[in-house]
């Protein structure tokens, strides 16, 4: 009889550690959300806390999602170096303030003096100890609602000087400037000096039935101008 109680109560125990409960925002404490985050079945996922509630998202495979990742990670490089501004980008890094945030972002830039914050070898970084990413970068597929909403929010609070949006099913690229505890819609960057988004927006457009190649040879002409 012990050994069948045992063997239930295992059971329930691999059910309750594998089941996903992802996208959506979750009451938690801070423990208990690292208790989740470092769950086997969310190895390939990643964790936002905030507020006393934690969201989980499960990393996307897709093609659309992966290919306007990789154009406007490419386009901000090309920006930069054509440009001459300091720039780090960091891909799907985590950020933590402990007991209080963590963040997951796509893409995350350090740019200017901020460029070299984070030294080489470091792991999670703690913002107790370095400085917030100058811009932060969500890619919405299916996650647009939460990216316009809770997740501005946060990065409001974190104080990041700009936060973008890239719209998957829409192809435009939504940014805000980070000011005054808010934020407000913005169409040049200015943590990026001169570049237009509008110009991602169309690269994006133009990766819809163009290669990569192609569209980088475009924005290259646009950035020299």
């Amino acid at each position: 009889m012990y050994q069948v109680t045992s063997l239930l109560l295992t059971s329930k125990l691999m059910t309750t550690t594998t089941r996903l409960n992802t996208d959506i925002w979750v009451s938690a404490t801070w423990e208990e959300y690292l208790q989740n985050i470092e769950n086997p079945a969310y190895g390939q996922a990643k964790g936002y806390y905030y507020q006393g509630e934690y969201r989980i998202e499960m990393t996307p495979i897709g093609n659309d999602h992966s290919r306007d990742h990789s154009i406007i990670n490419y386009g901000i490089h090309l920006y930069a170096a054509l440009k001459n501004i300091p720039l780090n980008i960091t891909d799907n890094c985590s950020y933590r303030q402990p007991d209080v945030i963590e963040i997951q972002p796509d893409l995350s830039c350090y740019v200017g003096d901020n460029a070299n914050a984070i030294p080489w070898g470091t792991g999670i970084v703690n913002l107790d100890e370095y400085p917030a990413p100058n811009l932060v970068i969500e890619v919405a597929n299916t996650s647009l609602p939460d990216d316009l909403g809770k997740k501005r929010l946060l990065y409001e609070d974190l104080r990041v000087e700009e936060y973008w949006i890239v719209d998957v099913q829409n192809i435009q690229v939504i940014a805000f400037k980070i000011e005054n505890e808010g934020s407000r819609r913005i169409t040049q960057s200015q943590v990026l000096p001169g570049l237009e988004i509008k110009i991602l927006t169309e690269a994006l457009n133009r990766s819809r039935h163009s290669n990569h190649t192609e569209v980088g040879a475009w924005l290259i002409k646009q950035f020299s101008q």
